[in-house]
């Protein structure tokens, strides 16, 4: 009976301490929800730089500590909220690693898995759960980064592209400084929390314009999901599904290129995003949100671009800077095959600008390519609008198509290139020289005369003088 009674209060006391341990759980949960909710609530009050621009579309107030828009192809940024700010990515670092992966590997690379790439990651974080000595194909390991956001695969990676994963961080490091970016320091591959491991959106836009400007990247990176069969490397039929919204179509967006989803516990939901309408290619970067957030202000981001402004193509639109008529350099003899090449703005180039507003609303500034042999380009004219870099145009030199070469000889062949200063500074000496020449010249003409005529004058006056003297003879 008291053995009974014991046990009865013992269960007693154990579903006391339950529930009161699951009502603290429910308050500690409560009260840090208030506390993110709070803390968006005031990241959304935050200045965004972008609303400062005259004549720039205002742009929407979000939940992020940080957010970028930029066009990929121009550069131009849309949207700015503290792109700067140095942040915790999380996971978004795994661009950087598969951005490097493919520029110094190939996709049928095997990549093997040492104890050290597996286990130098937490038990509880992303993996795909390979064991030492598996393998896969760099080409699988890219799916494995990028769709099921593996730690331990971007290890392996790292060792596979480096030798070991200090050399690989080395590496992006390096690559971020080559790319511009001022604000970023990689220690891991993947993103882990790191207090030295932190970029800004603005770097990581950066970042993401070359990873995007890959063609094989933005498939890897566009899956929704990818199926893993069993191989020779490892034994497992399993599948990975993406976390990213936008791609999987939970979300749905038209134009979506790819992206990638972060998150620790300091760093906050991060994200990275690239869509594609109307000529505009554009990559969104969002730092310290709070789920799902994350992808609804993307997508608002995305919308005030594509809606708000347009592109501009250069060729079109530009009046200035191109002669209209080339027989300026012409001869009757066609000495620089005039006909069959000429000035222009490349097909491809575009301006980025706010819907109501055109070229003409901007400033442009020339820059001579002393490179023109290796890039092409003559010159190019950058535009700006109040400020802020909207694109630029390149000037080449194009054939035309329509008229054909004499005796079938190709026009390039007899293009002559001429160096306008040389001939300037030529033409300046040579008549200098001559007029000098004249100078002197008439110089020595006019006191050689000078002498004669004197000496003339001289005999003259002798011969009259002695002429008188001499009296007349009878």
């Amino acid at each position: 009976m008291n053995h009974r009674y014991h046990g009865k209060k013992l269960n007693i006391m154990a579903l006391t301490f339950s529930i009161i341990a699951v009502i603290l759980t429910n308050s500690f949960t409560c009260y840090a929800e208030t506390d993110l909710e709070s803390a968006a609530t005031s990241r959304k009050e935050l200045p965004i730089q972008s609303n400062d621009i005259p004549g720039w579309p205002e742009g929407p107030q979000i939940g992020a500590e940080a957010a970028i828009l930029m066009d990929i192809n121009t550069g131009t940024i849309l949207y700015e909220k503290n792109i700067h700010e140095e942040l915790f990515p999380a996971s978004t670092t795994k661009i950087m690693t598969c951005l490097l992966a493919v520029e110094n590997a190939s996709l049928d690379d095997r990549v093997d898995f040492t104890y050290d790439a597996i286990h130098s990651v937490p038990s509880d974080g992303s993996k795909i759960g390979m064991d030492a000595g598996e393998y896969l194909s760099l080409e699988e390991c890219l799916y494995g980064i990028m769709v099921g956001s593996a730690n331990e695969v971007a290890n392996a990676v790292a060792e596979h592209v480096s030798g070991s994963i200090d050399s690989f961080i080395k590496l992006m490091n390096d690559k971020a400084k080559s790319l511009g970016c001022t604000n970023t320091h990689f220690s891991n591959t993947n993103g882990l929390q790191s207090s030295d491991h932190y970029t800004s959106v603005y770097d990581l836009a950066l970042i993401s314009s070359e990873f995007f400007s890959n063609e094989l990247l933005c498939r890897v990176g566009n899956t929704p999901r990818y199926h893993f069969e069993p191989s020779a490397g490892q034994p497992d039929d399993f599948y990975l599904n993406n976390k990213h919204k936008l791609i999987t179509g939970e979300i749905p967006y038209d134009g979506i290129i790819g992206g990638k989803t972060g998150y620790t516990d300091l760093a906050r939901e991060t994200l990275v995003t690239c869509a594609e309408r109307g000529g505009m290619k554009l990559v969104c970067v969002v730092f310290m949100e709070e789920s799902p957030a994350q992808f609804t202000d993307t997508v608002t981001l995305f919308d005030y671009g594509f809606n708000n402004f347009k592109t501009v193509n250069i060729k079109s639109e530009e009046t200035s800077y191109i002669p209209q008529d080339n027989s300026f350099f012409s001869s009757d003899k066609d000495i620089f095959s005039t006909q069959n090449y000429y000035l222009e703005f490349a097909k491809s180039d575009y301006a980025i600008l706010p819907i109501n507003a055109t070229l003409s609303d901007t400033v442009s500034t020339v820059s001579y390519d002393e490179d023109s042999d290796e890039t092409g380009h003559i010159a190019t004219i950058n535009y700006s609008f109040n400020g802020v870099s909207v694109g630029s145009g390149h000037v080449i030199i194009s054939q035309n198509s329509s008229l054909p070469s004499d005796n079938g000889e190709d026009p390039a062949d007899r293009m002559v290139y001429i160096n306008i200063k040389f001939i300037i500074i030529l033409i300046s000496v040579i008549g200098g020289s001559l007029v000098f020449l004249i100078y002197v010249s008439s110089l020595i003409g006019a006191y050689s005369t000078g002498v004669s005529r004197e000496d003339r004058k001289r005999l003259n006056r002798r011969k009259r003088e002695a002429k008188k003297r001499s009296g007349p003879r009878f």
